[in-house]
């Protein structure tokens, strides 16, 4: 919908009144520049990933999520393996770059990263391959870090995970409003 302008001249007075019909917008409307968090997870977090998100948009974020979150969300199927083809097809592995290609696009333009992770393999608070890149990229845009749980000790890149000095946050998403002022 355009905005409409009606323009009514008053001849005695010379006078223009102008009446100014704006389109609703989206959900930010209210908000001047929402900051932007770009959520960060293994595909097997999906589903803990968007309830994260709805509590981010209601803290008046804009949040960008994996290209397969959103998939998931509108088909409701979280089955991991119908989406990673690439594991029987290695020519699907095009696919897999072409979702890193974009996911690392949301990094950057966001204001912020926050990793959701969690339990897997029996390791609390996993994170994978994927997501350190992507942490890394956030690290060199000088981009803050948010961890949502504390990682395993046993986790094998714990030693990069630290030295890209995220934030962690223990589940509460208050502390990235704080540190995001």
């Amino acid at each position: 919908m355009r905005d409409r302008i009606t323009v009514v001249r008053i001849p005695l007075e010379d006078v223009i009144l102008v009446r100014i019909q704006v389109p609703q917008h989206d959900y930010y409307q209210h908000m001047k520049n929402p900051k932007i968090i770009t959520i960060c997870s293994s595909a097997a977090h999906y589903r803990k990933a968007l309830e994260i998100e709805k509590q981010l948009k209601a803290m008046g974020y804009k949040v960008l999520i994996p290209k397969t979150a959103n998939i998931m969300k509108r088909s409701n199927n979280f089955d991991i393996s119908s989406y990673k083809t690439w594991y029987k097809n290695k020519n699907d592995y095009k696919k897999k770059t072409q979702l890193i290609k974009d996911h690392l696009k949301k990094v950057v333009e966001a204001d912020a990263i926050l990793v959701t992770n969690f339990e897997k393999n029996g390791l609390p608070g996993y994170i994978g391959g994927n997501v350190l890149l992507e942490m890394v990229l956030a690290f060199h845009n000088k981009k803050p870090i948010f961890v949502y749980n504390s990682i395993s000790e046993d986790l094998s890149i714990k030693e990069e995970i630290y030295g890209l000095n995220p934030i962690f946050i223990d589940q509460d998403l208050n502390i990235i409003q704080k540190k995001l002022r």
